[in-house]
């Protein structure tokens, strides 16, 4: 019996002292861990403020060398990729039909200038009849008929004097058209450039009644014009004069740089119907933005894509912080950010400037040094939870009630 009431107080005693620590030590268990902070400081950097658009290389100088006469191209002296000089012979067409020309309007010069050599002569046996009788008229020797036929020859072989003179004119221009178009059977390079396209081939017959048609495309590729697609969102910002720089999808390492030149007004192709408002839900509009470069090397081609960025503004040595890091956006500029100070978190306002893609200028609100919180400990296991519940299927035999046997 008395066993019994020992070994009664000692369980009663030891539940008594486990209830006490229990007491003592639950609310330390209850304390929340202090969730760990990820920040980034406040630092200086240069910020460089761009528009980003694509745009397609083109020569600067580019002619369509073509044919003035018709007839069948008898010899291609270039190739596709030759470089030539201003003057040097491109291309033959065959040239009998504008020789025959030639000499057909030099023979008609010449029947024209023996015709007036005809009249000369003439003339001068009428000038003498016409003094003859003069002299006779006025001894009364002769018809006052006779007197006035005289000068009515002599006047008459003026008259055609002065119109063959007229016809060797005419004759004259026949003639210096007809070598001219016997020198356009020579096509010769208009400049120094290369041979980027060849439209025609030997043996072809070329038709220039209506229009000329073309042989080859000349081009200088020693400065090239970049023609950037800028978007309707972003043109408004853009200007000529701003500095330009980009790159080449085959040579992304190597980076040309210029000066926008002009921005156009409209889009490249305007009608009446590209105003529509059906036309202007279903599609972007672009507007080019062009700009040079030199290409002393040659490595830019006509046609290459080029990732374009015009810059827009920059500023050095800048405090800024990651986008990444802003909050709230309350408008003009003016963001909300976690500021870590003395291990408590304060929500801070600040005022923007430039940015890049990655980071942003702080005008007011910061100081060098200041750690700005990305994110902390326990929303990012709070996130990581949602993610797995996101993403949990359904139990097996469908519907979200419990287990079957339960």
């Amino acid at each position: 019996m008395r066993k019994s009431k020992r070994r009664y107080w000692i369980m009663a005693v030891t539940l008594l002292i486990i209830a006490a620590g229990v007491w003592f030590a639950y609310p330390r268990l209850m304390t929340e861990e202090k969730p760990a902070y990820v920040t980034v400081p406040v630092v200086k950097r240069n910020i460089q403020e761009t528009v980003s658009c694509t745009g397609v290389l083109d020569a600067y100088r580019k002619v369509d060398v073509g044919a003035q006469v018709s007839g069948q191209i008898e010899t291609l002296k270039v190739a596709l990729g030759d470089k030539v000089k201003k003057g040097q012979l491109l291309a033959v067409i065959d040239p009998s039909v504008k020789q025959n020309d030639l000499k057909d309007a030099e023979a008609q010069l010449k029947s024209v200038r023996a015709q007036k050599r005809s009249k000369e002569a003439l003339l001068k046996q009428y000038e003498l009849e016409y003094e003859r009788q003069q002299t006779m008229r006025s001894r009364d020797a002769s018809a006052k008929a006779d007197l006035e036929s005289a000068k009515a020859n002599l006047e008459s072989t003026r008259a055609d004097i002065d119109a063959l003179d007229a016809s060797i004119t005419q004759a004259k221009i026949a003639l210096d058209t007809a070598k001219t178009n016997l020198a356009y059977t020579q096509i010769v390079a208009p400049m120094d450039g290369t041979v980027v396209a060849v439209e025609t081939d030997e043996g072809q017959t070329l038709v220039s009644t209506q229009s000329a048609p073309t042989i080859l495309i000349l081009a200088d590729l020693s400065v090239m014009t970049v023609k950037s697609l800028i978007s309707e969102a972003d043109v408004i910002r853009v200007k000529p004069g701003m500095p330009v720089f980009f790159s080449t999808l085959g040579d992304p390492d190597t980076r040309y740089e210029g000066t926008l030149r002009s921005v156009d007004p409209a889009p490249e192709s305007v009608t009446d119907t590209d105003t529509s408002a059906k036309t202007i839900s279903s599609s972007a509009t672009y507007y080019n933005g062009q700009f040079e470069v030199d290409n002393p090397d040659g490595k830019l081609r006509i046609f290459m894509t080029a990732q374009v960025s015009i810059v827009l503004g920059e500023v050095r040595q800048a405090l800024s912080i990651p986008m990444s890091v802003l909050g709230s956006d309350l408008g003009n500029g003016r963001y909300e950010v976690r500021v870590l100070k003395d291990d408590h978190v304060q929500p801070r306002r600040i005022e923007t400037g430039f940015k890049d893609n990655i980071y942003v200028q702080v005008l007011n609100g910061l100081r060098e040094g200041e750690q700005v919180v990305v994110g902390d400990s326990q929303s990012a296991a709070e996130d990581l939870s949602s993610r797995k519940n996101s993403f949990r299927g359904p139990r097996p035999g469908g519907g979200g009630g419990p287990p079957p046997g339960k």
